[in-house]
């Protein structure tokens, strides 16, 4: 069988892979060397997208030094912005649900903020932000993204009404 370099429990482009099932992800997720290989792939994945983890206990991340050539990359091939969906999904399958909102953060701001990713900016809003397995923390990205969306009127991922009174 084909094999993914981040598996999912869902069909994706490649015909031939199948899904992975709860119980082979309960088995990854048991072998210290197989999420350790996932940690590698993860790591190899954002230097190609000019992005440094800078703590693997939390997932934190910052710019790498080829950010700028990375991100022209980034800007100018959508099909990567599939890729990096693809990579938040297995990242909350494979129980690193933190290293899922650090990402999404930091399309969030790269898109938002320092607005260097233009071309990644709806698919930070449509797809990464809704990667977020965790509740709260998604509620958190959305309120963030609404704090740096311009103009704030036209946010349409959240309720103007609770993003007003989050917190």
């Amino acid at each position: 069988f084909p094999f993914r370099l981040f598996p999912l429990r869902e069909h994706g482009m490649n015909w031939r892979a199948r899904p992975l099932t709860c119980q082979e992800i309960q088995a990854f997720r048991n072998s210290k060397e197989v999420m350790d290989r996932f940690i590698r792939a993860y790591n190899l994945m954002l230097r190609f997208y000019g992005i440094h983890l800078v703590n693997e206990e939390t997932g934190e991340l910052k710019r790498a030094e080829n950010w700028r050539e990375r991100f022209e990359n980034l800007n100018r091939f959508s099909h990567n912005n599939l890729r990096i969906t693809r990579i938040l999904k297995c990242l909350g399958e494979m129980g690193y649900e933190d290293y899922q909102v650090h990402l999404v953060k930091f399309f969030l701001t790269e898109t938002l903020v320092e607005e260097t990713l233009p071309n990644v900016k709806r698919s930070a809003l449509d797809y990464f932000l809704f990667t977020v397995r965790s509740k709260e923390k998604r509620r958190e990205l959305v309120h963030y993204a609404w704090q740096h969306f311009k103009p704030q009127s036209s946010f349409v991922w959240g309720p103007r009404d609770k993003l007003q009174k989050y917190r």
